[in-house]
């Protein structure tokens, strides 16, 4: 008898593995993939949590702060930033600019663009208090390092991730400077606080009073060991790029746009699929015809969550957001291309 109910208790067991196996079939008809290495593609995707906003003001002429209030929220460091859900669907970049230690809450600014491609008016018209967002975050890409001293060049909006890095710095008693530039004083948020933060180390350039700011006098010389950060109008940052070559830059938009001249193929090694990526086209398009589920969030080059590994061919890199050994082996398919006939990638 115990035999016999070992034999029964085994079958039951194969029956019951086999049934599970026909529901993975089922529910994914490419698995089992093609045996490669471990597959890395893709950035995993930071949780999503679900914040009530608690406030919604003008701070500036055509800028909101908005309060999003949690839970034990993850800690973030100054420069790093927010994936913002919006109601439509929508997915924003907005950088954290409240107290890094709150784990109650963060705080995000975002100024009205007109002739942008809705998120801003979306954040302005259509988010009130009371509502419930889903954010994903905080991530940085735009980190503080360890420098003897610091100069700030900001530009209007681009004051939101410097913020946090100015009251570090107070609080640690290092040596910074500030640039600070804007349309009219009544528009760039935080001046107030700022001017109060930093004294005579801030310098402050309202176009509408003074044109535009100097750079090549506060760029001119740099003291020795100096780190150099910049947000701000694509124009500006172009500006410090071409004075500064190793300034740290953090941009929200894309400075090329995608597609190209010809059309290439694009190979999906896991997935056993080959497609034609067509001129004027991106490979984010192409492989969200045949993969509808593929994550992505900026299509701009930025943000990193279609990041995927290249196993062959030569990418033409058009991101803001790789390093140089990350590039290697790596792309961010909406806006990056081929420079070679043909890509695969392990997908």
């Amino acid at each position: 008898m115990p035999k016999l109910r070992t034999v029964a208790l085994v079958a039951g067991a194969a029956l019951l593995a086999r049934r599970a196996l026909r529901r993975r079939i089922q529910a994914s008809p490419l698995w089992p993939m093609p045996a490669l290495e471990e597959p890395v593609s893709g950035r995993p995707r930071s949780r999503a949590l679900a914040l009530l906003v608690t406030a919604h003001e003008e701070i500036a002429d055509g800028v909101v702060r908005l309060r999003l209030e949690g839970h034990d929220l993850p800690r973030w460091e100054p420069g790093a930033h927010l994936d913002l859900v919006l109601p439509s669907g929508l997915v924003r970049q907005y950088s954290l600019c409240g107290d890094p230690e709150d784990t109650s809450s963060y705080t995000v600014a975002a100024r009205l663009v007109a002739d942008g491609r809705g998120g801003s008016r979306e954040v302005h018209e259509q988010v009130r208090e009371g509502m419930e967002l889903t954010v994903r975050g905080p991530r940085n890409r735009f980190p503080l390092v360890e420098a003897a001293s610091y100069v700030f060049v900001a530009g209007g909006i681009g004051i939101t991730p410097v913020l946090p890095m100015l009251r570090a710095l107070t609080d640690r008693g290092a040596e910074w400077r500030l640039l600070y530039g804007g349309r009219t004083r009544a528009s760039m948020p935080f001046l107030e606080e700022v001017v109060k933060l930093g004294g005579d180390r801030v310098t402050v350039v309202a176009e509408d009073e003074a044109g535009l700011p100097d750079l090549d006098a506060w760029l001119g010389e740099l003291p020795e060991g100096a780190a150099v950060y910049c947000c701000g109008p694509e124009g500006l940052m172009a500006a410090v790029e071409e004075r500064v070559p190793g300034v740290h830059l953090e941009r929200f938009a894309a400075r090329t746009t995608a597609g190209g001249d010809v059309a290439f193929e694009v190979e999906l090694r896991r997935s056993g699929r080959v497609l034609t990526v067509p001129a004027d086209t991106t490979v984010l398009d192409a492989v969200r015809e045949e993969l509808p589920d593929t994550a992505y969030s900026c299509a701009q080059g930025f943000c990193g969550t279609c990041q995927q590994r290249v196993l062959e061919g030569e990418v033409d890199h058009r991101d803001e957001l790789l390093t140089d050994a990350e590039r290697g082996d790596s792309m961010l398919i909406c806006v990056s291309l081929a420079r070679s006939d043909r890509l695969v990638l392990d997908m």
